[in-house]
């Protein structure tokens, strides 16, 4: 097929304004063949009913008039914009297919897709893992494409953002590649655009993986990890794989993916002429909250366990026991005693995982 099937999956939690900007710049896209997944994750903000009352004409987003990016998602896409909303289970059965066929005959052509908008409501909040796997589990239902794009709602997108992003499976197979695992875009920051965030990705054994974004190569190159920032996945590798580990619930389940695929003997990629623009801090190093340090600490612990001999992991938790105390006098000396708790409570955590009593 020429222009094999996308779902893009979205995921949104008490994030519907940055939700509905991406949106608006997703159905932008000149490729000919894509449908887009929004997974609300229970959000405590009414998420779902901005998103809903956006599609139907009667919400806009509004984004500063001097933004560089603003031509991205701005003017906004006329309305309305059929869409079927689902819960959990309606939508991991595969939705309505006769409801969705008669939402097409709806579709103006002010928007690229010929799909209607799928919204899903979770219906508890499953993390970053758990609420993809929801709009994964909802296209292998389905059973109609080739490949899923998880796309973050921080983010905006350039109008060749997916035919980029696919053509390079393309490119890549006519180069004589076979196994071809994740792809991923070069990524800046949405409040300095020539200022990239990530690049390339590499694992090292005292860490789960680290952002390289200094390389001077460009084109289409080899990574070892894909930020699930943005990240296209085959159909056959998903089926291969398997879905994401629940377990991490938010953070390093995009580096334990990769590193998965890896070991299928599979290659992952990032081309850098595929443009995403990241609602991330522009500060590099700064500081984590308590619940990113909860959740970093217990999944670095998590991901070595997972990937490595246990003679590594022992050499590995010793250094990292070494550096967490050094942490810990930090924190008492500084009276940070709710990041020492976080930190703590995450390193507990990760053995009550091993005995499969908490995910999150």
């Amino acid at each position: 097929m020429k222009d094999p099937k996308v779902y893009i999956v979205i995921l949104n939690y008490n994030g519907w304004a940055d939700t509905i900007e991406c949106l608006e710049s997703v159905l932008r896209n000149d490729y000919p063949n894509y449908q887009v997944i929004v997974v609300d994750n229970n959000s405590l903000d009414n998420s779902m009913e901005y998103i809903k009352a956006w599609a139907e004409g009667n919400l806009d987003v509004w984004v500063k008039p001097d933004h560089p990016l603003r031509h991205l998602s701005f003017p906004p896409i006329k309305k309305p914009i059929p869409y079927a909303y689902y819960n959990r289970e309606e939508a991991e059965n595969g939705g309505n297919i006769g409801l969705e066929r008669k939402l097409m005959e709806k579709i103006s052509p002010n928007i690229t897709t010929k799909y209607p908008l799928i919204f899903i409501q979770a219906g508890e909040n499953l993390g970053f893992a758990g609420g993809n796997n929801v709009g994964i589990k909802y296209a292998l239902a389905k059973d109609d494409f080739d490949y899923v794009i998880l796309l973050n709602n921080d983010t905006v997108v350039e109008n060749n953002f997916i035919m980029n992003l696919i053509s390079t499976y393309r490119e890549l197979r006519n180069k004589g590649e076979r196994k071809i695992g994740l792809v991923g875009c070069e990524i800046k920051y949405y409040s300095i655009p020539n200022k990239i965030w990530f690049k390339k990705g590499k694992f090292y054994w005292y860490r789960e993986g680290v952002h390289l974004i200094d390389e001077d190569i460009n084109g289409i190159i080899e990574s070892e990890f894909v930020t699930g920032c943005v990240v296209a996945i085959p159909y056959y590798l998903i089926k291969d794989i398997g879905l994401w580990d629940e377990k991490y619930f938010i953070y390093v389940e995009d580096t334990d993916y990769s590193i998965r695929a890896r070991k299928k003997g599979y290659k992952n990629f990032v081309n850098t002429n595929c443009l995403v623009y990241h609602k991330i801090s522009a500060t590099a190093g700064g500081s984590f909250s308590n619940i990113q340090y909860y959740f970093r600490n217990r999944n670095r612990l998590l991901f070595h366990y997972k990937h490595y001999s246990k003679l590594d992991f022992s050499f590995f938790f010793l250094v990292f026991m070494l550096t967490r105390m050094g942490r810990a006098i930090q924190f008492i000396f500084t009276g940070n005693f709710s990041t020492l708790r976080a930190m703590i409570r995450g390193i507990l955590d990760f053995f009550k995982i091993r005995k499969g009593e908490v995910y999150k």
